[in-house]
């Protein structure tokens, strides 16, 4: 068991100091969510996605609580391990699986914790309402396999994901255990804020309650737990990494964030889509097509409006696929679409979100039937007829730390229009593969459809610039290479580990 020391000095030095392990170098992913099993947005992509990048360097395992959809998917799963309990958080089992392509996964078994029904997250009514003891487990656990509660394998590096498995680092901090971590955010709105009252039943110490450790406002956050103790910080673009260092972004953590991007601590890395997103070979389309193959992708066009009871139409078709919340802009979206079916294009839409969001599209859908569908939930199937059918992508979010419909659209040839922030701006070339806008307004946005509203009606620019958007490809690959490099760096060996991912 972890028992708290009385050093909180964060682990800074690990890069400088870690010796390269002998044997193949072991990363553990620990991650809340993985496509395989449960999503609820790009973190889940990622998990899948980036550990099987990785897997031809690495001796690399993935851990996730063991979920109702988790557990059920396999007929059962070997015991590994047993974890204590600390504090208040309970005891329960290691368990050990293997994908049907061989990746291995620790599930960590924990029926009162994790096999419930609803998100990984909460239930209808919200938050579960004792997701601290939930994630400290997850986090706990990821600081029990580095240091050995699985005999045969223990982890030389943690590579953390997001507030809930953040407190990993910390927990090591606090057993006076140098073992290096590199923590990514993937949206620092997200933090995992409890209040103090907490800290005893985490097995968190009293001195960890400060201003350089896990205290943010008067609250304890798991997140800036990990910020704080991490070897190193990630986030998923580019832009974004230097967007969360300003007051703007920051979400209060600016000034901690500037502070490790001043040691060299923080770095954005941008996510990649996996292979599957390819209109030639995509099974789930009407029709498969290719770049100059209007035809087809026509021919998905009239699928998706059949299935969304719109009218035969030759006008553009604008598409929404995303969570319905206010930080995608929905409200810009809406206050497009009337511009949009003034014009002669139609628009729909899946997801699902706020209440409010999902009621005023179900609104706008009824006032505009022939032109308007929108369907509130999600479908794997439909969500990829619709990147193949749409001729533009609407995504005017007020900040977007990667993105992924904007890539996913490209590939399939459909145009994003999307606010130059984060990954948007990392991923999106103007006028070339989609349009971008600068401010989040009703104004700039307008401004960003009228242009595509206008290059419709330009079809040899309209085909250009969807050849060159299908042309990319957003591959893992390069940012396998740079998650290798950072790896090295804790193992002092970065020049062959960067070879060898090459």
């Amino acid at each position: 068991m972890l028992s708290p020391a009385s050093s909180d000095t964060p682990a800074s030095g690990l890069f400088a100091n870690q010796a390269p392990p002998l044997h193949q170098p072991r990363i553990l992913f620990a991650t809340p969510e993985m496509a395989d099993f449960v999503k609820t947005g790009g973190l889940g992509e990622v998990a899948a996605s980036l550990p099987r990048a990785l897997r031809r360097h690495y001796d690399i395992r993935i851990l996730i609580p063991g979920y109702r959809q988790v557990v059920e998917r396999f007929d059962h799963i070997p015991v590994v391990g047993q974890l204590p309990g600390h504090a208040g958080i309970p005891p329960c089992e290691l368990g050990l699986v293997e994908t049907g392509d061989g990746l291995q996964i620790y599930v960590l078994l924990s029926p009162e914790l994790y096999q419930r029904d609803g998100t990984p997250y909460g239930d209808g009514q919200g938050d579960f309402h004792d997701n601290d003891l939930r994630f400290a487990r997850l986090s706990l656990a990821a600081a029990e396999i580095a240091r050995g509660a699985d005999p045969a394998w223990s982890a030389d590096l943690l590579h953390l994901n997001d507030w809930q498995a953040a407190l990993a680092p910390a927990y090591l901090a606090w057993a006076g255990l140098r073992v290096p971590s590199i923590l990514t955010v993937h949206n620092l709105a997200y933090q995992g804020l409890f209040s103090r009252d907490a800290l005893g039943r985490l097995g968190v110490p009293d001195h960890a309650f400060q201003m350089d450790g896990v205290e943010f406002y008067g609250q304890f956050s798991f997140l800036k737990a990990g910020l704080y103790y991490a070897s190193h910080v990630t986030t998923v673009s580019d832009t974004y990494a230097r967007e969360i260092t300003t007051p703007g972004a920051g979400c209060g953590l600016d000034g901690l964030l500037r502070t490790r991007a001043a040691q060299g601590r923080l770095a954005g890395i941008l996510n990649g889509i996996d292979e599957s997103w390819d209109p030639r070979t995509d099974p789930h389309l009407a029709t498969r097509f290719e770049a100059d193959d209007w035809k087809g992708k026509r021919a998905n066009a009239e699928t998706v409006r059949r299935q969304f009871g719109l009218a035969v139409s030759r006008g553009p078709l604008f598409a929404i696929v995303s969570r319905l919340v206010h930080q995608k802009g929905i409200d810009l979206s809406l206050g497009a679409a009337e511009t949009i079916v003034a014009e002669g294009g139609q628009l729909v839409v899946i997801g699902q979100g706020e209440s409010r969001f999902e009621d005023a599209l179900r609104d706008l859908s009824r006032r505009h039937p022939d032109s308007v569908g929108v369907h509130v939930g999600f479908n794997e199937q439909d969500a990829r007829r619709m990147f193949a059918g749409s001729d533009f992508l609407l995504m005017p979010s007020r900040f977007e730390p990667c993105g992924l419909a904007q890539m996913y659209a490209q590939r399939f040839g459909s145009l994003p229009i999307v606010h130059r922030t984060g990954g948007l701006a990392d991923t999106v070339e103007d006028g070339v593969t989609g349009f971008t806008f600068g401010e989040a307004t009703a104004c700039g946005f307008a401004s960003a459809v009228r242009r595509a509203l206008d290059t419709f009606g330009q079809k040899k620019r309209l085909n250009a610039m969807r050849r060159t958007a299908m042309s990319r490809t957003f591959g893992w690959d390069e940012a396998a290479v740079t998650y290798a490099s950072l790896y090295a760096r804790a193992f002092g060996n970065g020049a062959s580990l960067r070879a060898r991912a090459a």
